[in-house]
This record gives structure tokens, sequence and C-alpha cells, in this order.
């Protein structure tokens, strides 16, 4: 029987790039997108059906910069059409646990993908917690990160 990471990678090869929604998918799954973007899915072990996943999560991440929440992508992504989207993707600097860097990796392609992905989805959830700047309280869990090493 195949791995769940080896039917992605078939699904996504056999679509080939035309596809963006299944291309979405597997970019979502390798890129680590559901860790964050869809509430318990890194502590259950990925097990969230897929209709909960990148409806954002108020489990906060909390640091120098503030307190960040992992927003709902779906919601986002039907307020911005494809090509909002690469310019956000491109351009916006994003805070932890969000990693800029990764998100500029990925080629247009790749970024289309997600994008069509997401919005494929439909809309479901609410929206996430608004982000909280440095010395204010965050209400509920947080994952506390250590300043930067000096």
């Amino acid at each position: 029987m195949a791995s769940d990471a080896t039917s992605l990678i078939a699904t996504a090869d056999a679509a080939g790039p035309a596809d963006g929604v299944a291309r979405g998918r597997y970019v979502i799954s390798i890129a680590g997108c559901n860790d964050c973007h869809t509430p318990g899915f890194a502590m259950n072990g990925g097990k969230t059906p897929e209709q909960a996943w990148l409806t954002g999560d108020a489990l906060g991440w909390q640091g120098p910069w503030g307190t960040t929440y992992a927003p709902n992508l779906r919601r986002t992504f039907a307020s911005l059409d494809e090509t909002s989207w690469l310019a956000m993707a491109r351009t916006r600097e994003f805070l932890p646990p969000m990693s800029t860097p990764s998100l500029r990796a990925m080629s247009d392609d790749d970024l289309r993908a997600v994008y069509r992905y997401a919005r494929s989805l439909g809309v479901a959830g609410e929206p996430a917690p608004a982000n909280l700047p440095p010395g204010q309280s965050a209400r509920g869990p947080v994952v506390a990160f250590p300043a930067p090493p000096q």
C-alpha cells in the first residue's frame, strides 16, 4: 500500500503542472502549510480531515515580535485575486513562524497552485485572532519562542 506522501507525489506527477489544484495540494503538503494553518494538524499527526485544512488557528506564536496567529488561508485567498497573491508572496515580510524565505523559494507555478488549491476548498472557518504587538497578553495558548541569539 502506498503511503500518503507517495500518493500525493503520484497524484501531482500524473496531473502535471497544468492541474493547479492537485499540484497545490501536493505543495501544501510538502511545505508543511497545514502544520500552522490547520487547527491540531501537527499535534494529531496530520490526521485532520481535508475539509478543515487551511482554516487558520487560534494557537498563538509568541516572541520578540509579539504574538502571531496563522491566518485562515481559505478566507484570505477568497479575498485576493491570483496576481495579488503572487505580489504578496513575493514582497510581504511575514512574521514568525511563517518562513518568508521558504515562501520566496517557491516558483510562481507553485504559488499559483497553492492559491488554486486553497480556493478550490471554498471558504470555511472563522478568521484567526488578530496579531498582537510585543507586550500585549495573548488570550489562549501560545508557543513561546526565545529571543534570537545576539
